[in-house]
């Protein structure tokens, strides 16, 4: 249990390193990548969990997909807290972890850069905000998100860090556009909650309510309909 405990910090952190890492690159001024655009960020993203997968091997890494776990009989119940726990601390650490290697930068940013856009650096947030279609949208692209991951699991195991990395991918530029597809409590609320701690100077809303209600719910919704789904349509 300390092992796979161990396993889900880090594997979060890892995660949170390159994607709050690609959005610092984006978004700060003098990184090298700055304005490279959502293409850049999402691939990004599914390559790094792609190597965290690599690394750290069949880890949840996301709180939702402990639950779907844990309602298919993957994962024992008395795992699903630890491991929320364990993945939003992992989350919360990587993101303080990209500040200090970022620092000079969001100084440099001061006054330059749009507030909103270092909040979303660190958590996702929608352009058009409308609380039950942004919930809707998360809903969906989490339940998809954890259904394939779980096809891919049960019948390409070898090819699981790849065939997650190629999940992200699609569905982060076919269903993200709206929300910045979270699909993962501890993806959000752990880099939320660090821009809430970090000395950041002149901080936009950090927008609690839109987090623990969308990324923070919503994602949970997705991995009931999808461990419905897998297990009476796909029979896993």
């Amino acid at each position: 249990m300390l092992h796979s405990l161990i396993a889900e910090f880090l594997g979060t952190a890892l995660m949170i390193l390159f994607g709050v890492g690609v959005h610092c690159d984006e978004v700060l001024t003098k990184t090298k990548y700055h304005g490279s655009g959502h293409i850049f960020a999402i691939t990004t993203w599914a390559f790094g969990i792609s190597v965290t997968l690599f690394i750290f091997g069949g880890v949840c890494i996301n709180p939702a997909m402990a639950l779907c776990q844990a309602i298919l009989g993957m994962i024992p119940w008395s795992n699903f807290i630890p491991y929320c726990i364990a993945e939003f601390l992992g989350a919360l650490f990587g993101s303080l972890v990209v500040y200090v290697m970022y620092a000079d930068h969001f100084k440099a940013s001061e006054g330059k850069i749009d507030p909103i856009a270092i909040r979303n650096i660190f958590s996702t947030n929608p352009n058009c905000r409308n609380l039950p279609r942004n919930f809707f949208v998360e809903t969906i692209a989490t339940t998809v998100f954890l259904t394939a991951i779980l096809a891919v699991a049960t019948n390409y195991e070898k090819q699981l860090p790849i065939g997650v990395g190629l999940i992200v991918w699609a569905v982060g530029m076919g269903l993200g556009g709206t929300t910045g597809f979270a699909m993962n409590q501890a993806r959000d609320l752990g880099p939320r909650l660090a821009f809430q701690l970090l000395p950041i100077k002149n901080k936009a809303d950090n927008d609690w309510q839109y987090g623990l209600l969308v990324p923070g719910i919503a994602p949970f919704v997705g991995a009931v309909l999808a461990a419905l789904f897998s297990h009476y349509f796909l029979a896993i």
